[in-house]
């Protein structure tokens, strides 16, 4: 069963959302889907500057099963991508919830988020 973080939200559609208050928030994808899509061999993320809006696709992720859109869950202006991912995206399924982050926002409002023992009783994730 794959594993889902205590500490972070989710949105209906995979992704994460991490929060600490001060700096902008980080944004990936639920071990759930990277298990789901299998060997990730492809990310497209959002430029540094642009507009995301919670709900709305910001990007895509590759596996060799299938294409899938990334949706942001949080309305915001990203400022930061994690070019490690677009290198080696197979970094996704290695290590979904540290150095396969996907990219950061500075948010201005969150979308409909679960919290993650919400995400895990609907998606079959292990807490």
């Amino acid at each position: 069963m794959s594993k889902v973080v205590a500490e972070l939200k989710y949105s209906a559609e995979h992704e994460w959302v991490a929060t600490d208050g001060d700096g902008p928030s980080v944004i990936g994808v639920s071990a759930v889907a990277a298990d789901a899509l299998g060997d990730i061999v492809y990310v497209d993320l959002p430029e540094v500057g642009a507009a995301v809006t919670a709900g709305e696709t910001c990007g895509e992720i590759e596996s060799t099963k299938s294409v899938s859109d990334l949706y942001s869950p949080v309305t915001g202006e990203v400022t930061e991508v994690n070019d490690a991912v677009v290198a080696d995206p197979a970094v996704v399924n290695s290590d979904p919830y540290g150095a396969g982050w996907l990219f950061k926002v500075a948010v201005e409002s969150e979308g409909p988020l679960l919290s993650a023992e919400e995400y895990a009783a609907k998606n079959g994730g292990e807490l």
